[in-house]
């Protein structure tokens, strides 16, 4: 499914420290500064997962200076509510559909697994979180089209 552009969106997931920072890192690479984008969780970590840091890293995106937050870091947004919020886990989603229409106008649910479980030796595990990356690289792709240059 494709769509129109919006001007403003929110990744959520659980603890704003994997799934939705990669998001969000994802749709800047791809969009730049034509959309708002941010991302947050229901219960903020302490730092972004250096996993997920490290995939971003692969493709030209940058988590380092990202602190992981929460929900409340929007309630005196200067710039308004988002467009549109995308939750990648059903905590976040069951959070996001309570802030409508105060923090976004809609919410979508985006079911991402969250690559913090996978076991192994660390190629084994960045694999997983590579499959993660892909995984939402392919999905933001195919949800927002790119504005036409012609």
């Amino acid at each position: 499914m494709t769509g129109e552009l919006p001007a403003a969106v929110l990744f959520a997931c659980t603890h704003n420290s994997i799934r939705s920072p990669m998001a969000a890192e994802l749709m800047r690479l791809r969009f730049g500064p034509l959309i708002r984008v941010d991302s947050a969780g229901v219960r903020p970590a302490g730092a972004v997962h250096p996993m997920a840091a490290v995939v971003i890293d692969e493709v030209g995106g940058d988590l380092s200076r990202l602190r992981p937050k929460g929900f409340a870091a929007f309630d005196d947004d200067e710039q308004g509510p988002f467009d549109l919020i995308v939750s990648l886990g059903p905590e976040a989603h069951h959070h996001a559909l309570g802030l409508i229409p105060l923090l976004g106008g809609a919410v979508e649910y985006w079911p991402t697994l969250d690559p913090s479980l996978a076991e192994g030796s660390r190629e084994q595990v960045l694999s997983e979180y590579r499959l993660v990356r892909d995984s939402l690289e392919r999905r933001i792709a195919a949800r927002f089209q790119r504005p036409s240059t012609g």
